[in-house]
């Protein structure tokens, strides 16, 4: 008896201002990340790229146009003027035509090669969240302490032990999103 090979569908959305320099990086390691995936796992994945140029003043849209020939799965939108994260997520999320999607900031500071796993705990989740721990996190230091605070505020609240509370590495069901939209 054949083995049926397990599905993924996913968009990656990617806001970008002004990472002329950082997206071409950003875009090979998230594609690497899933074509490594589909080889070591024999998994059949479906997915596409979204990177939002959010009125950026240097080169990011041309560096983007040139990425999209090299990569299929790439569509670059390109917003004249910036209108912020918030609003580059949104209409990132409203382009794309998978249910599951995922985030992530096209600067580098993420370990991309991470989505596969994010994708495979969505399975049992709502949302998944990329935290930023351990020796490698830069946080200046005149914002440890409130972010400290606001950590710790956050933990209380919610009555769970959140590890980042700012992360730009999600996983979440489009549904979902949709449910909070007017946040």
């Amino acid at each position: 008896m054949e083995k049926t090979r397990k599905q993924y569908s996913f968009s990656v959305v990617v806001p970008c201002y002004n990472e002329a320099y950082a997206v071409a990086k950003t875009v090979k390691e998230i594609f690497s990340a899933i074509e490594k995936w589909k080889e070591e796992e024999d998994v059949n994945i479906l997915y596409e790229m979204i990177f939002i140029n959010d009125g950026s003043t240097d080169s990011t849209s041309d560096e983007l146009k040139t990425l999209e020939k090299k990569y299929e799965l790439l569509k670059s939108i390109d917003s004249k003027i910036n209108c912020g994260y918030g609003a580059s997520l949104k209409k990132g999320i409203l382009a794309s035509k998978y249910d599951s999607i995922v985030i992530t900031d096209a600067d580098g500071t993420y370990p991309n090669e991470r989505i596969p796993e994010l994708l495979k705990e969505l399975e049992n989740a709502n949302m998944v969240i990329g935290a930023r721990i351990g020796n490698n996190v830069q946080i200046p230091t005149l914002r440890r302490p409130v972010k400290w605070l606001l950590l710790n505020y956050a933990r209380w609240m919610s009555k769970s032990d959140i590890k980042d509370l700012n992360s730009g590495l999600r996983a979440m069901q489009k549904d979902k999103i949709f449910r909070f939209w007017n946040m």
